[in-house]
Parts: C-alpha cells; structure tokens; sequence
C-alpha cells in the first residue's frame, strides 16, 4: 500500500461518522424549512444556505431562520 491509501484508511473511522453526522443535520433542516409557515429571509435561501455552507448553515437555519411567532 502506498502512504497516502495507509493515511485515508486511518482517516475513515474518524470522517464516516462526521459525514454521517453532517447528512442527518441536513436532512433535518430542510425537513424542518419545509414545514415552518414563516421563516426569517425567503424560504429558497435558507435552502441554499442549508446545502451549500455545510456544518453551519444548519445550525444558522436553527439559531436565527426559524420564526417562534
């Protein structure tokens, strides 16, 4: 095995879950983005926001998108 496949290999059990972790923490959100009536921003954003800015456009979406009213 070369150096780079050993590295990858001692790297896996450490980035599967972290991946894992990130996907759920995903799918939640926009479970929870499409079900909320009224959102801070327009709803197309947020989805943006949530896809593209990965680990902490949820916890955004979380802390400061969603409307308690």
């Amino acid at each position: 095995m070369t150096e780079s496949t050993l590295e990858l290999s001692k790297l896996l059990p450490i980035i599967a879950p972290l991946f894992v972790i990130q996907l759920i923490l995903v799918i939640v959100a926009l479970v929870a983005l499409a079900k909320a009536t009224r959102t801070r921003g327009p709803k197309w954003l947020w989805v943006l926001i949530i896809l593209f800015v990965n680990i902490i456009g949820p916890v955004l979406f979380f802390v400061i998108g969603r409307r308690n009213d």
